[in-house]
């Protein structure tokens, strides 16, 4: 994914704040729409006494309510966990801003939507809002069972945490492997030749000649005299 060019020069900052603002919450609204979609399919078709196979006993569909955080962790802290995912939602649109990389944007919004659907689940569903129970139903051998949006949160971290090794920063610049690599890239591109503007041509050096001693050259004299004896 390509990073976002600059665009300072060419329109005012706000628009440009509001175009990365409004991709990246793009993003997080697809990642929010599956997860929303498939926990509704989970609760309607999956019994939680029989679990649906899909690979053996290694991958299953598997309905389980978590009170806890992503993979069932931190079980009973819901209000906690709550407001923890509030206060990420926030930061991650007000850090949106600054954002050029497009592959920043592709991981703050797998992250974003993520949050957003576990929050969603703690704010409407059961028990009560802020208490509200999130509905897991995949489950891959001994992993905690999880749903679309553990996955998201999981993908977009560790999507973030690779491009930050690499170099590739949130601002667009590039330092340390990805700094070298670009520069690896600009020197495989040979300047083409050009002409030099300097270099007089051949037209002009005829026309330097006839102005300076007043005559053409031997070759077009003779042309003129055979023109004239024909």
């Amino acid at each position: 994914m390509p990073d976002i060019p600059s665009t300072d020069s060419a329109q005012p900052s706000s628009q440009r704040r509001a175009r990365v603002t409004l991709t990246l919450l793009l993003i997080a609204v697809v990642v929010l729409a599956v997860d929303i979609a498939t926990k509704s399919l989970a609760v309607a078709h999956i019994d939680p006494a029989d679990p649906i196979s899909i690979i053996g006993d290694t991958v299953t569909l598997t309905l389980l309510r978590n009170s806890g955080a992503a993979f069932s962790m931190a079980t009973g802290y819901t209000w906690v966990l709550t407001i923890i995912a509030l206060v990420v939602v926030v930061v991650i649109v007000r850090f949106s801003a600054r954002l050029r990389s497009g592959w920043w944007m592709l991981g703050l919004g797998l992250v974003l939507g993520g949050a957003l659907g576990n929050l969603v689940d703690r704010i409407f569903r059961s028990p009560g809002p802020l208490r509200g129970y999130v509905v897991d139903f995949v489950s891959v051998g001994w992993w905690p069972v999880f749903n679309v949006a553990d996955s998201a949160v999981v993908c977009g971290a560790v999507l973030l945490v690779v491009l930050t090794i690499i170099g590739i920063e949130f601002d667009g610049t590039r330092t340390g492997w990805a700094a070298r690599d670009a520069g690896r890239s600009d020197d495989e591109v040979e300047p083409q030749p050009t002409s030099d503007p300097e270099k007089p041509s051949a037209t002009d050096e005829l026309e330097d000649s006839v102005e300076s001693d007043g005559s053409a050259p031997a070759g077009l004299d003779d042309a003129d005299r055979e023109s004239k004896d024909a």
